[in-house]
């Protein structure tokens, strides 16, 4: 269904001319305006409304560039390469951007980021040993964004500084530690699958 919003816009930049390069790169510069807008919440907690749809937006984007690079025929090894690394820092920047935030702990939101690009590089293994890269797991790219999403929303509706805190811990708090929590998991589970890949191949 997310992938069904695309295609006016893979025709339009296919029929443009536009280099699928320039999408990944922009997808990291709507990234960096989610960071933002994270960071600037506290002062600002209408942001914390806005920061996810600019998430959305880069999700959305990172899909593009590849659909655009099969249509247009210009993928290739090097486009995977430009395609997955913004990515990784777009992953780092939004996180760091909900640590600055000032509404949870500064660690909270480094975990975050780590985990996440701890599971995308244990995705990638698959890939580099000669078997499927695994996008399996609770805690992908995906579910990532929509729980920060979530967080972030709950964290707006519930300003007043007694509603959104559970326990010591503010919303944002808990946001980044399922984050964490599901990224362990995830990588768990990409794990075993590429071994037990790797397992098939050796005995075939």
């Amino acid at each position: 269904m997310f992938r069904k919003t695309a295609h006016a816009a893979v025709r339009v930049c296919v029929s443009l001319g536009i280099h699928p390069d320039v999408i990944s790169y922009l997808s990291f510069v709507v990234a960096a305006v989610a960071a933002l807008c994270f960071w600037k919440s506290s002062a600002h907690p209408v942001l914390l409304l806005i920061g996810p749809l600019f998430c959305y937006l880069r999700l959305w984007l990172n899909m593009l560039d590849g659909m655009v690079a099969m249509a247009s025929g210009k993928a290739s090894w090097r486009g995977e390469i430009l395609n997955d690394l913004p990515d990784r820092f777009s992953d780092i920047v939004i996180f760091v951007g909900v640590a600055h935030s000032g509404l949870c702990h500064l660690l909270a939101g480094y975990w975050a980021a780590i985990g996440a690009v701890l599971t995308a590089y244990v995705g990638i293994f698959g890939q580099a040993v000669g078997v499927q890269r695994e996008f399996s797991g609770l805690m992908s790219k995906q579910w990532r964004m929509v729980t920060l999403h979530l967080g972030a929303w709950l964290a707006f509706f519930l300003w007043t500084p007694e509603q959104s805190r559970i326990g010591s811990l503010s919303i944002l708090d808990w946001t980044c530690i399922v984050v964490v929590a599901g990224c362990v998991q995830t990588i768990v589970v990409r794990l075993r699958r590429i071994m037990r890949a790797l397992q098939k191949k050796a005995k075939a």
